[in-house]
């Protein structure tokens, strides 16, 4: 088979794709006798014409890059963008003409690299470097949440947009474009909590003592027409020790495990008839040494009225549900749900699961006649997904429809406290 017909099938082979790129020293099959695959690539920049321009040159991102060979073939097309970011494009079946199938990302530099061949099947190369103009038009900025810091395993990443992303294809962009990596490495998933609001979260909880570096790479992308990707912060975030509560309501009894250890076990009172405690699993938001709670504040008047000083109070819901030392319920602890919704305990266990628990420990509560806490809207609910239902989603998964995600369940939100 002569060097042509060889072309000719790596070209066919790949003319739909963005071929990998071919290594820069091609050793001879034949060995050093002069075959031609054997030479140093020689410099086809007189052979080969871009859209791009000369070396330098700054393009409209919204124009299509384009390269053409003048003789030989078109092997192989790389654009690679600041981001890191490639471009996608097509190969024509002739190998002559190559197209980017993808927009270009504005205000960034672009670095193309060129392979090529001629008749004899010997390899020319050219490179060109080109920025692209800023797109004037409204940026999309993405938040990432929670602050950097130590977290508890369970502790969801969050992040907000600035506009409003509907459709299916415009949120694969932006989705794709979010990144999240954690060392040890985990099976994880963004979610579509509503069109500006995504959470991620792993399989299972995060690893303790584990390291969770959150990025994106929107910048210059664009979303549509008038909307482009703008700079974004990184996050950088650690788990601590693997700290997990679980609250029987019926038993009256709270489980603290520490690194899968049962460390303590406390007596507690939770909801009574009519203001029964969520069930499910919430997360750590915050914790306060003191907090005054007013019934007012969250629409509870006449006889269950109440203004008390609270001691020791770990928040985990929006909504006003706690973890905290009611010491004027002591005779409740362990025999009978007495409270308004919270969780309460002796003053001293208080004390303790405030000074071992941060935000991010997950906090699960079971049989309890209350409502299941939400997925979304008062804190976080994220685990209470099956992993199945989490990954539906995601836009990223197959058949993806234009609702996306859940959305937050505000009409379900009754105050507790």
């Amino acid at each position: 088979m002569n060097h042509s017909s060889k072309a000719k099938r790596r070209i066919s082979a790949g003319c739909a794709l963005t071929l990998a790129p071919l290594a820069v020293g091609l050793t001879s099959c034949a060995g050093s006798d002069g075959n031609p695959l054997a030479g140093a690539p020689y410099d086809a920049g007189n052979q080969i014409s871009v859209s791009a321009g000369e070396e330098g040159s700054t393009i409209d991102p919204s124009r299509p890059l384009k390269v053409t060979s003048n003789e030989g073939r078109i092997a192989d097309v790389t654009a690679v963008d600041t981001a890191g970011r490639h471009l996608s494009g097509k190969l024509s079946e002739d190998g002559t003409r190559w197209q980017s199938t993808t927009p270009l990302a504005a205000g960034v530099r672009y670095t193309v690299r060129i392979s090529t061949e001629n008749g004899d099947g010997e390899q020319g190369r050219r490179t060109l470097n080109f920025q692209t103009k800023p797109a004037h038009a409204k940026r999309l900025g993405v938040t990432f949440g929670p602050d950097s810091g130590t977290y508890g395993v369970a502790q969801p990443v969050t992040a907000e947009l600035s506009h409003k992303v509907k459709s299916p294809a415009q949120r694969r962009i932006v989705e794709r474009a979010l990144s999240v990596k954690s060392s040890p490495r985990v099976e994880g998933s963004w979610h579509w909590v509503d069109s500006k609001e995504l959470h991620y979260r792993p399989k299972e909880y995060w690893p303790a003592h584990s390291t969770v570096s959150v990025s994106s790479r929107l910048n210059g992308l664009k979303i549509r027409k008038g909307l482009y990707g703008d700079k974004a912060k990184s996050l950088r975030l650690k788990t601590g020790d693997r700290v997990e509560a679980f609250a029987d309501a019926s038993g009256l009894s709270m489980k603290v495990k520490k690194d899968g250890r049962t460390v303590k076990e406390i007596p507690i009172t939770t909801g009574k008839p009519g203001f029964e405690t969520r069930n499910g699993t919430k997360v750590v938001l915050g914790r306060e040494s003191f907090v005054r709670m007013r019934s007012s504040s969250v629409g509870i008047g006449g006889g269950e009225s109440y203004d008390l000083g609270v001691h020791w109070a770990t928040r985990l819901t929006w909504s006003g549900e706690y973890v905290h030392a009611a010491p004027w319920s002591s005779g409740s602890h362990g025999v009978s749900n007495s409270s308004h919704g919270c969780t309460g305990m002796s003053t001293g266990n208080a004390e303790w699961f405030f000074n071992l628990v941060r935000p991010g420990v997950p906090v699960t509560h079971s049989n309890s006649d209350g409502e299941q806490m939400a997925a979304f809207g008062n804190g976080f609910g994220d685990w209470n997904l099956s992993w199945k239902k989490w990954k539906e989603g995601s836009s990223l998964r197959p058949g993806a429809q234009d609702s996306g995600g859940s959305t937050a369940d505000v009409s379900r939100l009754r105050p507790q406290v």
